[in-house]
């Protein structure tokens, strides 16, 4: 079987992505998958989450400047687990002004005859729509949305599928779009408006597991664990364990 590359997206910020490739990465891990979890942001949260605080440390900067092998890159993170920083530089990769279509192809190059020992190559892209989330969307094959459950959030969703589809038609290619409600506040009426209203316009691409919104997920980053590790008998965690058995097996609402 072939590395699935995915890459977890939305141009709205506060949505999830980091928390949801954070901890989906890890209960994927400790299923047996071999893991490979890239950090595009160049806030560089992923890396703090998994408790590697230095922000100095080179990572997919380097390999998309062209000035290292990716495989030279990789941290072990946890079992079965390896994290690929953002690194200092690579807010740098966001101004490149010459290359043309090059400069969207950076990331795809480095993983083509990498990383193909691993399962799957998760991408935790930037909240923005620039050259960092164009390397993504020539990288990857499938897509992961992680929602908040507000209205706002949905707009954010209507301009993302105006860019996916134009990256279909000029790539020829058919992304797997799967959407994850990341942020699910149970006792609100809106969330469930907004859940329905994904069910209608994404009939078989919401995951049936939703993250529900807690102060233990946002506690974990602080201590440089996953909610596997800081609160392993919580709910959240076990949220992440079913998302993970939902994505694996393709499990929808």
């Amino acid at each position: 079987m072939s590395v699935r590359v995915v890459a977890i997206i939305n141009q709205k910020g506060g949505v999830g992505k980091t928390t949801t490739s954070t901890n989906l990465t890890h209960a994927l891990a400790k299923k047996g998958y071999k893991v490979t979890v890239i950090d595009l942001d160049p806030q560089g949260h992923l890396a703090v989450s998994f408790g590697v605080t230095s922000m100095q440390i080179s990572g997919i900067d380097s390999v998309m400047l062209d000035e290292k092998n990716i495989e030279q890159q990789v941290i072990a993170a946890r079992d079965n687990l390896q994290l690929i920083v953002a690194g200092p530089r690579l807010q740098e990769i966001e101004q490149l002004t010459d290359g043309g279509a090059k400069r969207g192809d950076l990331l795809r190059k480095a993983l083509h005859e990498n990383l193909q020992d691993q399962d799957f190559v998760f991408v935790d892209c930037p909240p923005s729509s620039g050259v960092l989330v164009a390397n993504a969307l020539f990288a990857a094959d499938e897509i992961l949305i992680p929602m908040t459950s507000d209205f706002l959030a949905l707009q954010g969703l209507s301009h993302l599928v105006g860019t996916l589809n134009r990256f279909e038609s000029a790539l020829k290619k058919k992304y797997k779009i799967s959407l994850v409600m990341a942020r699910y506040v149970t006792r609100r009426r809106i969330s469930k408006e907004v859940l329905n209203t994904m069910l209608k316009h994404f009939p078989k691409q919401v995951l049936e597991t939703v993250i529900r919104e807690s102060s233990v997920l946002a506690e974990c980053p602080s201590s440089g664990k996953t909610i596997l590790e800081y609160r392993p008998r919580s709910r959240s965690a076990q949220d992440f364990r079913d998302l993970a058995d939902a994505f694996l097996e393709d499990k929808v609402m």
